[in-house]
Parts: structure tokens; sequence; C-alpha cells
């Protein structure tokens, strides 16, 4: 079998098709999830919080001190930026948390498959303990006649 016919044979794969169609519905989900947590839930944390705006909390290593972490980089400080992974923290915490909650609403919209319950085939002979079938009158193994 040839490179490209194998190549071919794994590319058409359910199983590819499956998370190739899956990675795009998963980007275009975080655009929305991304969306909902910067233009509607950060500004109510923002409101709730005073206004503090946590990316501009910042070190410069140079021991200067500058107006913005901008200004520290520009200036050719190297800057350490606590700020930002606090924000960054904060973010992935609320996209995290609606993310639960929309597949704890999915969840509660995937109708469970119906348990089907099946009639027994077999059971125990109460001589010898022996799995027999259902419909035996009497057991294979010990040959004793079952009511």
């Amino acid at each position: 079998m040839g490179l490209i016919s194998e190549f071919k044979e794994f590319a058409v794969k359910g199983n590819v098709m499956d998370m190739a169609v899956g990675i795009i519905v998963g980007s275009a989900f975080t655009s929305i999830v991304n969306s909902l947590v910067k233009d509607i839930i950060m500004p109510v944390v923002s409101t709730i919080t005073g206004g503090i705006d946590y990316s501009a909390w910042f070190v410069a290593l140079d021991g200067n001190k500058y107006a913005t972490a901008a200004a520290a980089e520009e200036a050719g400080a190297a800057t350490l930026n606590y700020g930002m992974f606090i924000s960054y923290v904060i973010n992935f915490i609320i996209v995290a948390f609606v993310l639960f909650l929309v597949i704890k609403a999915m969840n509660k919209m995937r109708k469970p498959a119906p348990v089907v319950e099946e009639a027994p085939t077999t059971k125990v002979c109460p001589y010898c303990k022996s799995e027999i079938s259902i419909d035996a009158t009497r057991c294979p193994h010990c040959t004793s006649e079952l009511k």
C-alpha cells in the first residue's frame, strides 16, 4: 500500500472527519464564549470590583517607575506583568464556569436513552449453582431435575 493511499484512508476515516468538525465548531464556540466573557460578564465584574484594571499592574525589573507596561517596554526595561496574569486567570475561571453552565444545560436538554431491561435467558441451578438455560428442565451439569 502506497503512502498516498495510506494517507487517503487515514484522512477519510470517520474519526478524523468527526475530529475536524469538532475543532471547527469548537473554534466558533470559543469566539462566542470569549465575546460573552469580554462583552457581558467582564463589565459586570469590573463594576463589582470598582473598575480595577488588573492588566495595568506590573513591575519594571530595571527598578525604575513607568506609567504603563508599554512605556517600560519601550524604554527597554523587562517587565513582570503580574496584572495580566491575574486578568488571564480571572478570564479562564469565568470561561470555565460559563462552559460548565452551557454543558450542564445541554445535558439537561439531551434525553437519556431509554433503559430496556432484557428478559433473562439463563438461570442458576439450585443444586450445583451452574448457569443454565432458563427453559431447562434438567441441569446439564449435575443432571438434577428442575422445577
